[in-house]
Formats: structure tokens, sequence, C-alpha cells
């Protein structure tokens, strides 16, 4: 039988490469496809939509024949809205041009950009290059948004013996920008922000009979070499050493061995002391259940319950390239929750990193108990002032919010409302739930500190499981099992794995005071 470490992912498909433009008329040299903005009509629904900048650089023939085609398509410029027209004979000097794509991008805000952006995205793959003068509507944020969207909405995985016909776009001109080279740093943050998303789906994407977690060991290293971040991995040994229990028991029974990951990332600061914050994610690369079997069609998805450590990987690799003005530590508990001879049963109990002991009467509830220990690890030995945890911990919290909004606790409130506002501009959003001490007392054991599993509400119980851990450091835990996986395209979301929260934690740590004053 082959082992897992030595299966390799095949090429995978790249973002498209960006380049800016202060020329509109750039946007038909040598373009295959040029997409333009379509506004809504100023008066109403019975009035005509605008065709937006960059196209009076077609030619005024072409102008008049894509003004027909939106009038009779009943086009209306809401964000998304994509009308294609052929090109049969090129444009006034570009021979090369054979479509036109008119994109509707509604009220123009960064979320409308992001949304118009990946249904562009979608609508050119598999051409070489498209030129847009979509981008020179807005102002910095938007462009961001516009840039984001555009490469998610391309996103795509494959494992097939062939190539698919129609791969990402390969490159996207963004012209009609004034002082285009002003924007350079806007577009490479926005591309730092897209390829954490695309990273983190990537990693939550790839199968398990690769994604072992010495595999996801090797990412981080892989993506901390890239950023010039300094890596270390806890081996099983060093894990039973040093005291790490929950971690170690998840993982016990599994062919692939469980592993810590932390990637340490320090600003420069010309010797100026900054706060710390650290990242904790989830980091299960499948999830059986263990020996509370999850039902066959329930465990279909558990590929992607390792997300939160997708998640923190990708936003560590990507904090030098935002700006990000503090110190901040990411780990990863990685481990697979699988059946076998040496599985934790229900009834055993573990004793976690500090000395805190779980009685697990839930093998399947095994998030909790590999995160509390990089929790308890990081109050110890870091000391940070602002702890946040991701993860896709519990199925009551896609129950509560469907799979659209991703849900969050706080013991704090301006940790709160600083993480609340990251999400809604990132276009990640979420809803806060309470951290209600009545359900305190569920988590009681005879023999142990606590119970994994203490029943519903059972988003609520676990956060207020995880909170033991946290002591008095104001913290922050992203339940995010609601958004983990797109049942289908939605704006930039691609079916599967969505990597939620990587722009969200990437918005909030690049502000100018991520800790809201705490530290």
């Amino acid at each position: 039988m082959t082992s897992p470490q030595t299966l390799s992912l095949p090429t995978q498909a790249s973002p498209p490469e960006f380049a800016l433009s202060d020329l509109r008329a750039h946007a038909i040299v040598g373009a295959e496809v040029v997409a333009l903005p379509v506004l809504p009509a100023p008066d109403g629904p019975d009035s005509t939509v605008l065709l937006g900048p960059g196209a009076d650089e077609l030619g005024a023939d072409l102008v008049v024949d894509l003004l027909a085609v939106l009038e009779m398509h009943e086009a209306t410029g809401k964000v998304g809205e994509v009308t294609s027209y052929p090109v049969p004979q090129g444009a006034p000097h570009n021979e090369a041009l054979r479509w036109v794509l008119l994109v509707g991008v509604g009220e123009q805000r960064p979320e409308d950009l992001r949304r118009a952006g990946a249904a562009l995205g979608r609508a050119v793959a598999g051409r070489a290059s498209v030129a847009t003068s979509i981008a020179s509507l807005t102002d910095e944020a938007g462009l961001e948004a516009f840039v984001v969207g555009l490469m998610l909405g391309s996103f795509q995985f494959h494992w097939r013996s062939e190539a698919p016909e129609k791969p990402p776009v390969g490159r996207v001109v963004l012209t009609g920008l004034p002082d285009a080279d002003e924007l350079a740093p806007a577009l490479d943050r926005a591309l730092a922000v897209g390829g954490a998303g695309w990273r983190a789906r990537l990693l939550s994407t790839v199968p398990s009979n690769l994604k072992s977690p010495e595999w996801l060991a090797e990412q981080a290293r892989l993506a901390g070499a890239e950023a010039g971040l300094e890596v270390t991995v806890w081996d099983e040994q060093r894990l039973a050493a040093e005291g790490f229990g929950g971690i170690v028991g998840v993982g016990q029974a599994s062919a692939t061995p469980p592993r810590l990951i932390r990637m340490d990332y320090a600003p420069v600061t010309a010797g100026r002391k900054t706060p710390t914050v650290v990242l904790v994610g989830k980091g299960i690369t499948f999830d059986t259940g263990g020996l509370s079997i999850k039902p066959g069609e329930a465990m279909v998805n558990m590929k992607r319950d390792m997300t939160g450590g997708a998640v923190v990987i990708a936003v560590m690799a990507a904090l030098a390239a935002v700006g990000c003005p503090v110190r901040v530590v990411g780990l990863v508990a990685a481990a697979e929750n699988a059946v076998g001879g040496n599985s934790l049963r229900p009834s055993d109990v573990v004793r976690h990193y500090g000395g805190r002991t779980s009685e697990v009467t839930n093998t399947d509830a095994e998030g909790r108990l590999v995160m509390a220990d990089a929790l308890a690890y990081a109050v110890d030995t870091i000391g940070p002032d602002v702890i946040v945890d991701v993860a896709t911990l519990t199925g009551a919290m896609k129950v509560a919010l469907g799979q659209r909004t991703g849900g969050f606790f706080a013991n704090n409130d301006v940790l709160a409302r600083v993480i609340d506002e990251a999400g809604a501009a990132a276009g990640e959003p979420l809803w806060r739930f309470p951290l209600a001490e009545a359900y305190e007392e569920k988590l009681a054991s005879k023999v142990a500190d606590a119970d994994n599993a203490p029943g519903g509400p059972g988003a609520i119980t676990a956060a207020l499981f995880l909170q033991h851990f946290v002591g008095s450091t104001p913290w922050a835990h992203l339940d995010l099992a609601s958004v983990g996986d797109s049942p289908s395209e939605w704006h930039e979301w691609t079916t599967g794995p969505t990597g939620f929260g990587a722009r969200l934690l990437l918005q909030w740590l690049r502000s100018e005071d991520p800790t809201g004053g705490l530290s």
C-alpha cells in the first residue's frame, strides 16, 4: 500500500497575475477579452443602464452594439450580472479582441466590487488574458475588493488525470487607473489577502490520503520560508514529553502521528515593543469521529476539518505583505481523529498542557481537546495580549446560522467589536454568541475537571469548555463550522472549502491597533 507521505499533489491551478495601467486604451491592445462595468440606471428601472469607463476606446460602432445588447438582455447593472458580446472581427487597433464582457457593479461599494470581480473571474475561465476598467471606478479599498473577488472566484482544485479545460484566467490588466504606480502597494496587499484565501482553500481541499499532520507541518514550513517566519514543529514524542495530552490522545490511533505547529512573525519596529497576538487553529486533517463514529455521509467533507489550521497558516504567511504592526504567533494543533485499537474511548480522561483534565464522553468532540492544549501553551509560554482561535468546531453552529455566516464568542467587548468590524469589512460576516454562564454547570464531570461533550446548546458549551484554558487573557473563539464549506458557488465562494476567516483576520491584524487598546 502506498503510504500517505509518498503521494504527491499534481500541479495545481495558480491565481491570475495582475498588472496596473493608467491608460484605458491599453485595454484593447492585445487583449483577448475586455470587461467593462455596467452601472444601474440612475433614474430607476425604466431608464437606461450606463456603460462605464473604458467603452470609448473600443470605437463608436462597437459601443452602439454593446448598448443594444444590454437593452436586448434587459440588463440592470446589478452586481454580478454578466452579459457577453462576441466580437466577430476584432476592434479598431485590436484584431485579437474576441469578447467584450459587460459586468454589473451595482452601487460600487467594496462588497459590490468584490462580487463583480468574482463573477468576472468565473466568466473568463479558460482565457489567456482579460483587460478591465472596472477598478477605475473606485478607491484603494474598492480595488482591493475587486482583485480579491476575482482571485477567489477563479479558485480551482483538481486531482484528475488531465488538467481542466478552463483553468483560471492567466493575466488581468487593470486599466484606466490614475497614478497607477501609486496604487502598486494597494495591489500588493490585495494579492496577499486573496492569496491567503486561496492558500487556505487549497490546504483544506487537499484529500486526506495526502494531508497528514506531518504534511500540514511541511506546508507551514514552506509558507514560513516564503514569508521569512520562524517555524517550530513538535512531533509525537515531544508532545507526549511536554504534556500535550489532548493532541496526543486524539491522534494516537492514526497511522499518521499528531503535530503541533508554531509560526512566529515579528514586524520591523526599530526596537519598539509591540503587543503580541496568538492565533490558534484546529488542524484535524480527517475526522472519522473516532469510536463515537460519524455517519458515512457526515464524514465526506471531513478532510476540511483543519480549515482553522489552514487559515492560520495562510494568515501567518501574509502578515508582512499587509503590514501587520504587531507580533503574531500562529499555533496549529494537528491530528487525525482515526478509528483503531488505540483510539480514545468514551470515558477516557486526558490531561492537557498545564494539568487540567477532560473526561472524553464523545470522541467526536475532538477539536476542543487539541485546541485546549494549544491555548494553554500560549497563555503559559507566550503570554499574549490577545488570543483568537479558529475552528470548524460544532455542528450546532451550522444549525444556528446556516452556511453563509460564521459564529464567534468573545470574553471581551472591545475585542468582539474589532473582530466583528473586520469580518464585515472583509466580506466574511460573523454573528456573536453569548458565553452564557448559565450553561457552565453542564461541563461538570465526576472524574475530571470537565466533560468534553456536555450537550446543548452545543456551540455555547464548546466555547465555555475552551474558555477555561485562556484565563483572563482577552480571547475570541471563531466557530466556523457553519461556513467551512459552501454547497454551491456564491459570489467569491466556490463549491467546497471556503477558507473563511483568512480575509477577516488579515483585515483585523493589519489595522493600526489590532488589540483595540487592550495591550
